[in-house]
This record gives structure tokens, C-alpha cells and sequence, in this order.
């Protein structure tokens, strides 16, 4: 195997910056897709498990179950059910996605003070005026980190969308271990990373704007 320097890793990725571009522009696809789906289920869901305590832990407890499944065994369990492609890796990352924004959002609003809860009652406010106004801006914090989990994560298990057939950085990494070309490799795990970091700072800076200020008295 050649040996690997920065020279040459760089030579390597200007080479092939048209093909590193497009498949960071299909891993993108791969995370946003289903990290969004997750999320337009999970909130409402974990909102609703705060009112129905009778369901929510068999319910918390198949989507924890979900999460101990292997990613590349989920993603080949997709294959019957929707073939190769993208589409099967979406619905896997998908389900990925669903515990930690699901879990969040519910402990989120079961951590919100009951006595805030209470005052608002006293004000007339009702159910629907306690969650706006009340419980979803208080768990607000604890739910884009319950995001922010998810969406790092998929970055990574995007990778092994490649292995059936997907696209996304993963395909540079896979096809790298064939050819047994490390520069490959790493030209497709560099980029995942860095976008894992980008996506990081990203939501914790959005989450600094979108916070109310009256929130962030005990954030640095």
C-alpha cells in the first residue's frame, strides 16, 4: 500500500474535489432527510407520551430497542422491504433518529417545573398555551440537543449507506477498502467528520439565537 502523506492526501482531494463535492452534497441529503422526518414524528410524539404515561415507556422502550440493532444489519433488513438505494438507508437512519429526539423531547417536558405549570393554569392559560408558551420554550434546550445527538450520529451511520447501494461520502470509503487506496478512504472519513464538527457548532449557535434570552441566565 502507497504510503499516505499530507501531499499526497491533498493532491488526491484536489483531484477529485468534483466527485468528494458531489457525494458530500448526497451524505447532506442522506442526514437532513431523515433527521427532519424524525423529527415532525418524535416532537409530537414525545409530547403526547407526557400526557399518556400509560404507553410511554413500551413505546420509549421498542424505539430503545430499535438502537441496539447494528446499523449495516438495519440497513440489509431495509433491502426486502424497499431494495438498494438511498430510500432504504433513509428509512434506517430515520428510525435511527427517532430515540434521541424522541427521549429528549419527553424528558424536556416532563422536567418542566410543575409549579410554572400551575401558575399558568391560575392565569387562565390553557392546555394548548401551557405547551407554546410554557413547556416547549423551557425544553427547547433539551430538545435541540436531542437534534443535535441525532444528527451527528447519522453523519457517521450515513456511511454505510454505500454498502447497499446509497450514495454519500460512504461510497468513497467503501470503494477505498476494495481497492485497498487509503487517500480513498480517508478522502470520504475526513469529510464526515468535519462535517459532524460544522454540524456541531451549527445548532449549538442556533440554539443560542432561537433560546429566549430569559433561558440562557445559566448558559455560558
Amino acid at each position: 500500500m502507497r504510503e499516505i502523506t499530507f501531499l499526497s492526501l491533498y493532491e488526491y482531494f484536489i483531484s477529485h474535489i468534483n466527485e468528494i463535492s458531489k457525494l458530500s452534497l448526497e451524505h447532506i441529503y442522506l442526514v437532513i432527510v431523515p433527521v427532519l422526518i424524525a423529527m415532525c414524528v418524535a416532537i409530537p410524539l414525545g409530547i403526547l407520551l407526557t400526557r399518556k404515561e400509560s404507553i410511554s415507556r413500551p413505546i420509549l422502550g421498542i424505539i430503545g430497542a430499535i438502537e441496539t440493532i447494528p446499523g449495516l444489519a438495519l440497513l440489509i433488513f431495509m433491502i426486502p422491504l424497499f431494495g438498494l438505494g438511498n430510500r432504504p438507508a433513509i428509512v434506517a437512519l430515520f428510525l435511527y433518529s427517532l430515540l434521541p429526539i424522541l427521549r429528549n423531547t419527553y424528558a424536556g417536558i416532563k422536567g418542566v417545573s410543575q409549579g410554572l405549570l400551575e401558575a399558568g393554569k391560575g392565569m387562565g392559560m390553557t392546555g394548548f398555551q401551557l405547551l407554546t408558551y410554557v413547556e416547549l420554550p423551557i425544553a427547547f434546550p433539551v430538545i435541540m440537543a436531542g437534534i443535535r445527538t441525532a444528527i451527528v450520529v447519522i453523519i457517521g451511520w450515513a456511511t454505510l449507506a454505500a454498502f447497499i447501494g446509497g450514495g454519500g461520502l460512504g461510497v468513497l470509503i467503501v470503494s477505498g477498502l476494495g481497492m485497498s487506496n487509503m487517500r480513498r478512504v480517508l478522502s470520504g472519513a475526513i469529510p464526515a467528520a468535519i462535517m459532524a464538527i460544522i454540524a456541531e457548532y451549527l445548532l449549538e449557535y442556533l440554539e443560542k439565537i432561537i433560546t429566549p434570552k430569559g433561558l440562557r441566565i445559566n448558559k455560558r
